[in-house]
């Protein structure tokens, strides 16, 4: 998979009740004078603008802001325009000339004999009983009032008092907020982007995404800002193109910082439930919630430059993630980070670095912090990444068949790395590796996720085809260190 890293209308006011024109209804009463009757006009039903229509994204940035013209019609609206008829004619009895304007009954015409004169007493008796009725109630509200107080309820304690309980997502928000920092990266030519990062140590480093940190790694300037606007100036300590995995340290970082818990994230299961933290579009702070959509999921996309590809065996969520959300915390239920932020799908074409922005689909992808967590330390301890790695090249192309070892490697050279892991375990070129332990390989790219979740040394199971034959064997991964 190949991902972006990231109106009813309201009736008019009722006129009086209709009067048969054999029997006319008595002439209103006068008007007090200095009091004057008055309505307001039926409200317009607004007209909905039509949904955005959905573009690529790239996670790690944050776009500008247009505002629409007042007055123009949106172009592409979802709903209809009002109809030339609206608003409808006033009636006839009485008219409503305006909005607080004042209201004029109409001459009575002179009655006539009859079985409507009766009816129209009936009528005249029902209106006068619906006011008597009407003061009556009134009367009655407004000395219970007097009497008894305000017949509303309110809360014992204000919003800002509740006691909220370490689990709720209110809770969980409150916790890690303090320890999750909004990252600002400028190269020496001015161009940058926003991301966020977290906590994970108390000596200061800050982890994040590759892509978020790529545009200050030649002497640009990196900035990091806490929810309480403290903001410090930083340096990448190391950073990792592969995993799109970087560590930040700021500098003169405070004494109190608190690193976020870091939890398991192979014991996450599908439909866990997971708060992402951000700065979606340069909104820093931002909390947005989900739930584990899938494991396992295999991502490749292109790092900040658009040159490398980052491989990944992804935490799927629906959590809202947008441009800006990369290299933030993904938590779950009870506050610990369970995966890094770093990839959306769109519906455009584009990459990790693409320039078009669009917003979440509900497919984001987070780095597992199993593997976040090697590579972070690996950076700190010594400033390039380790990768695992079976010493064969195998076929980027996609596939759904399993991942092909290629006859030759870059440049000419050996696919098959001379008295590597693959050479060892009998692996030649051509053969087809259809499974890493349990996991099925549909692809190179695949493969590469899969072998770098584990750490070099660890020993793998591998299946593979050759000459329509299944074949499996032990292999023990060897290592790389840097990202040449």
């Amino acid at each position: 998979m190949s991902t972006e890293n990231e109106g009813t209308a309201v009736p008019p006011a009722p006129s009086a009740p209709p009067v048969p024109v054999d029997a006319p209804a008595p002439s209103a009463p006068a008007t007090p004078e200095g009091s004057e009757r008055t309505a307001p006009l039926p409200p317009v039903p607004p007209s909905a603008p039509g949904a955005p229509g959905q573009h690529p994204v790239h996670a790690g940035h944050a776009p500008a802001y247009a505002s629409a013209e007042s007055g123009g019609a949106q172009q592409g609206s979802g709903g209809s325009a009002p109809d030339s008829s609206w608003p409808p004619p006033p009636p006839a009895t009485p008219s409503y000339s305006g909005w607080g304007s004042t209201y004029e009954p109409q001459p009575s015409p002179k009655r006539k004999s009859g079985r409507g004169g009766l009816v129209a007493a009936i009528l005249v008796a029902a209106l006068v009983a619906g006011g008597l009725g009407g003061g009556l109630g009134y009367t009655l509200a407004k000395n219970n009032d007097d009497t008894s107080g305000s017949t509303t309820v309110s809360a014992s304690t204000s919003g800002g008092a509740v006691k909220r309980d370490a689990g709720t997502v209110a809770g969980v928000a409150a916790r890690a907020l303090p320890s999750t920092v909004t990252i600002e990266a400028e190269s020496n030519s001015g161009e940058g982007g926003t991301g966020t990062g977290f906590v994970f140590d108390t000596q200061g480093h800050i982890v994040t995404n590759n892509h978020v940190v790529a545009d200050a790694l030649d002497g640009g300037k990196l900035t990091a800002t806490f929810p309480n606007g403290k903001k410090y100036n930083a340096e990448v300590v190391g950073h990792a193109q592969g995993y799109d995995v970087a560590v930040i340290k700021l500098k003169n970082p405070p004494s109190d910082l608190k690193p976020l818990t870091l939890g398991d994230s192979d014991k996450v299961a599908v439909g866990d439930s997971t708060i992402a933290i951000g700065a979606p579009f340069g909104l820093s702070n931002t909390v947005t919630t989900g739930i584990i959509s899938a494991k396992n999921r295999p991502v490749a996309s292109s790092d900040g430059t658009g040159s490398n590809a980052s491989y990944m065996s992804a935490l799927q969520t629906d959590a809202s993630i947008n441009p800006g959300n990369s290299g933030g915390p993904l938590l779950d239920a009870q506050g610990n980070v369970i995966g890094i932020n770093s990839a959306i799908q769109s519906t455009g074409s584009g990459g990790l670095g693409g320039s078009s922005q669009s917003g979440s689909i509900g497919l984001g992808f987070a780095i597992p912090i199993n593997q976040a967590k090697y590579v972070a330390q690996q950076l700190i301890k010594t400033g390039k990444p380790v990768y695992a790695k079976i010493g064969a090249s195998v076929s980027l192309e996609d596939s759904t068949n399993g991942a092909k070892i290629t006859e030759s490697g870059t440049g000419g050279s050996s696919s098959v790395e001379s008295g590597g892991p693959a050479a060892k375990a009998g692996l030649k070129p051509g053969d087809v590796i259809t499974k890493l332990d349990d996991r099925v390989i549909d692809s190179g790219p695949t493969l590469i996720g899969e072998i770098w979740t584990h750490k070099p040394g660890d020993t793998v199971t591998v299946t593979y085809e050759r000459g329509g034959k299944s074949h499996t064997v032990q292999l023990t991964l060897g290592a790389r260190t840097g990202d040449s």
